[in-house]
């Protein structure tokens, strides 16, 4: 009988030993959602103070027309500046229309390549 009394006794002690342990250990941080995480387009773009308004839309014209420009001139010319030449380069929105889909492109796999390496972890 008394062995029952001591091992009901130890049982309960370790049941207090397991709740102050509890207690004192860390609280784990929840993994975050990649979908909810902040987005700073600092981190990604240089972007000089004062000057948000001129750079942002010349990373949404510029580049996508000179990926544009770079796609015709190696694809469609051949890599031949004679070739190039004879194109109407002058068509800015065609030429825009294809960087942008070019730049989209590889924006959305960039992403998908983050989602993949995301681990939830991190802040």
């Amino acid at each position: 009988m008394e062995f029952e009394n001591d091992q009901h006794n130890m049982i309960y002690y370790n049941q207090i030993l397991r709740a102050e342990q509890k207690k004192k250990s860390p609280k784990k941080k929840k993994p975050t959602s990649f979908t909810k995480q902040e987005v700073n387009f600092k981190d990604y773009l240089y972007v000089p103070e004062g000057l948000e308004p001129l750079i942002y839309t010349f990373y949404i014209v510029g580049i996508p027309y000179l990926v544009g420009t770079i796609f015709l001139f190696f694809t469609i010319a051949g890599a031949d500046f004679a070739n190039f030449k004879l194109l109407d380069v002058s068509a800015f929105f065609i030429v825009w229309a294809i960087g942008y889909e070019i730049t989209a492109t590889l924006l959305l796999i960039s992403i998908f390549v983050m989602f993949l390496k995301h681990d939830g972890d991190s802040d």
